[in-house]
Formats: C-alpha cells, structure tokens, sequence
C-alpha cells in the first residue's frame, strides 16, 4: 500500500503548484489570490522513484468553527488524520508569519511525521525566509520552487528519512497508475459485430453539474455518506473540480464535483473563469452527467445551457431535481416538471429525471439506478441486420422527399460509434437532405431500439460512384 503525503499550509505559499508537480498534470487551480484551494483533493503522484497519494488541501487561517474558513480548516484537519505524512509549506520569500507557528504547533500535537518545505526559493531574497523556518522547530527546511521543480531531490531524501525506506520505498501490492486513460467518447465500433450485452462491473464516471447553490456538493456528500466536500449557504464554494472514488451496490464509481456555473457574461473574474473551465474539463472526462436543478425555480436559462452543452459533448445527461424537501404539492410539481423538460429539452427526448433532497436523502438509489440505466443506453450496440429491417420499414412509411424535382434515395444503415450511438446513413444527396427528414430517422430509432435519454449522431454519406469523372463515350 503507497503512503499518503498531505500538503498543508497558509494560502498562497504554493501548494497547490506543488501538488500539480507531484501529480504531474495541472489538476488544481494555481492563481496569486489567497485561498483558492478550498477542498481537499487527491491523486496518485510520483517523486523520481517514490509512488504515494498526494493530498491538496485548502490554506489554513485562524477562524470560528461556523465561517467558511473555520469548515475548510477542519477539511485540512482531516486530510492530515488521514496522511501517513505531512509536508508543512512555507512562503521563504514573505518570511515567517504568526500563523505559520500556530500551525507548527497543531502539527506537532498530531504526532504525524513532518517535512518542513520553504517554498519560492528561486529569488536571492528568499534566503532569509530559509533561515527564519528553522524558529519553527520541525527540523531541517527543505528550499524548494514548485514553479520552477528546483530541490525536489532533497524534498524526496527528506521524505524517505521521515517515513523510512521500509515504508517510503515499499513494494506496492496494487501498483497506483497515474490515470492517463481518458474516455473514449464516441468509440469506434465494427459494423460486422455482434451486439455486446452491458457490463454493469466496470467502473463508471461520473460528473455533477448545475448553476451555483444548487446543492452539487451536498448531493455528493449524501451519495457517499460523509461530509467530503465543502458545502454551506455561500454560493460558489467549490472552485476545483474534485473527483471522489465510491462503490455503488458494489460497482465502482468515480464522482467529480465541479463548480456552479454562472451566465458567461456574469462571469467576469479570472478564477471564475478558471473553476468554469475545470468544470468543463471534468464533464469531457465523465461518463454520465447529473444536472442538478433546483427545484423551487428550475428551467433558469442557465440550467437549460448547461444541459444543452452536456448533450452537445455527447455525454449521458441524467436530471436531478434537488431540494424536493422544500416542495409542497409535489404531484403536480412532478408533473410540471417532466412536461417542461419534453418542451424545454427537445434535444434528447426521455431524459431521465429524478426529483431527490440530498439534504435529506431521498431518491438517491433511485437517481443511481437512472445513471446506470442512461449509461447502458449511451452504450448501446444495434447489429447492422435489425437496423436495415428498420429503414426499410421506416422509408416505406414515410418516403423521403423530393428536392429540385428529384426524389432523395435512402440506401443502408450501420451503426458505427457507441458512447454516445453514432449511425451512418448511405443516401443519394447527403447536401439536400432536409434536416426534419433526419430528426424522423432519429426519433424513430429511438422509439424502436428504445435508445431514450441519450444524443444519437446521425452522419451521412453517399456511396462512391464508379462512373464519376468519366467523359460519355459516344458511339
């Protein structure tokens, strides 16, 4: 088992560039402002031949238990209970603050093995900062730039005298690899196949996304059973995208928990920016994407683009109705939400929506057993066979139409991505094809191969002719 390093410290002394060094990817948000980090995050990360987890943590600040800053101190708390060892950060270049002993103390009473780090060591002024570190009585201070990657050789000898060699460089059971593996959205799949039944083992992602207080990190917080994320009354808590690793009636699940999306022109800060951008980033990684509305005002505008990006990505859109506590006549609450995603939502008809309380835990196995059952039609396979008995069937109902007085042909069918279904139609004038025609095709392989709640990307061709670019021979 690979140890646990937590990275702890006052805001901006570079933690956050440190673990994006470590992890060996920009996962966390860096920027000059204080107190970006909030949550604590974690990812498999390597130090030349050192393989361990590597914890992000929010600054710590000395505040009351109820303030936003007193529940992110208590979130760095846990994270060093959970540590096998603590890397404690300073600002070499602004030198020692109070703070920075306080916190040295609340180490020293955890009784965790402790490398003292003095960061932003790349400028002649920091030198003094180096040697104030040592007041601090946690041993050597170990100079280092996490921007610039100088020291990391004495930061991984400083690791292994304070763990030891038989823990530091022990021998993994289960190797952690550093996820370089990527969804593959619109995978290829072979025309000539057989239909492949649905694999309910294999791990699953899946992202949480909505408009700012919509209740995304408490909805996590309620699926997993412990208060993991940052949650409060404070709209826009969340700035990093934070992935969490669950298992759901014994599946494995990987959960991310993005940021609140406000209207793009709202939008005016560069960390906003940032946390928006992370946001999106963590959808293209998901599978499945639960688009939490709120239910005492649904349908914002906002809602409606972010449900429209999520398809337009080709991901699978599951919607949840949060703060069901809060509505009185549910009956036809229930009933008016499910006419307006019909109306509001044309995109992807049968969109699974769930109305749930994550505040209270309600309708979560039901919002579950939805995500699973989208993710099985986002992954369906239809053979060649049955989708040319189909088109059959479906261009003698209703022929395509005539355009520039020549009727249009529709030869053949195959399907040839899955995640979402991609189908490619052979047809005579691709270019003239009306787009009311192909939304026919597209409704009507919904309804037969029952392929409700997800995008279905139609492309058409038309077959090569052998003929093309010959001159008539005349006789």
């Amino acid at each position: 088992m690979a140890f646990k390093l937590a990275i702890i410290g006052r805001p901006n002394v570079g933690k956050s560039t440190l673990f994006n060094r470590l992890a060996g990817r920009r996962l966390a948000i860096v920027d000059d402002t204080p107190g970006v980090t909030r949550d604590r995050r974690s990812h498999p990360a390597r130090l030349q031949d050192l393989r361990f987890e590597v914890i992000d943590t929010a600054g710590l600040e000395s505040a009351a238990a109820p303030t936003l800053e007193g529940r992110m101190r208590a979130q760095t708390e846990l994270a060093i209970d959970e540590a096998d060892i603590v890397l404690f950060m300073v600002d070499a270049r602004a030198g020692m603050m109070p703070d920075d002993s306080t916190f040295a103390n609340l180490l020293r009473r955890k009784g965790k093995p402790v490398v003292l780090v003095a960061n932003k060591t790349d400028v002649n002024a920091a030198a003094g900062g180096v040697l104030d570190a040592w007041g601090l009585g946690l041993g050597d201070p170990v100079a280092i730039s996490a921007e610039h990657g100088l020291g990391m050789s004495d930061l991984r000898d400083a690791i292994v005298e304070a763990l030891g060699e038989d823990v530091a460089l022990a021998e993994e059971v289960e190797p952690i690899a550093l996820p370089g593996e990527e969804i593959a959205v619109g995978e290829d799949v072979d025309p000539d196949a057989e239909e492949t039944p649905y694999d309910a083992s294999k791990p699953l992602r899946i992202a949480v996304m909505g408009r700012p207080n919509v209740g995304k990190s408490t909805l996590i917080n309620a699926l997993i059973g412990q208060d993991r994320m940052l949650t409060g009354p404070e709209a826009g808590i969340t700035r990093d995208s934070i992935s969490v690793d669950w298992h759901w009636r014994d599946r494995k699940i990987k959960l991310f928990d993005t940021a609140g999306m406000r209207r793009k022109a709202r939008v005016q800060e560069k960390l906003e920016k940032l946390s928006v951008a992370d946001g999106l980033r963590a959808a293209r990684f998901a599978e499945v994407v639960i688009i939490v509305f709120d239910a005492t005002i649904p349908f914002e505008k906002q809602d409606l683009q972010i449900a429209d990006l999520v398809m337009r990505e080709g991901r699978a859109p599951v919607l949840a109705f949060n703060k069901w506590d809060l509505i009185e006549d549910r009956q036809e609450t229930l009933a008016e939400l499910r006419e307006k995603t019909e109306r509001l939502l044309p995109q992807v008809r049968g969109l699974q929506a769930v109305p749930i309380s994550a505040e209270t835990g309600r309708g979560l196995d039901k919002l579950m057993e939805a995500v699973e059952k989208t993710h099985r039609v986002w992954n369906s396979r239809v053979s060649t066979g049955r989708l040319n008995r189909w088109l059959e069937g479906a261009t003698a109902q209703h022929p395509p139409p005539a355009v520039a007085g020549r009727r249009l042909k529709v030869k053949y069918i195959t399907q040839i991505k899955t995640r979402p279904p991609g189908f490619v139609v052979s047809c005579s004038r691709p270019d003239a094809m009306p787009q009311s025609y192909v939304r026919y095709l597209v409704n009507g392989l919904r309804e037969t191969f029952n392929l409700y709640g997800v995008p279905i990307r139609i492309a058409l061709r038309t077959s090569d002719n052998p003929y093309a670019g010959r001159a008539r021979k005349r006789g």
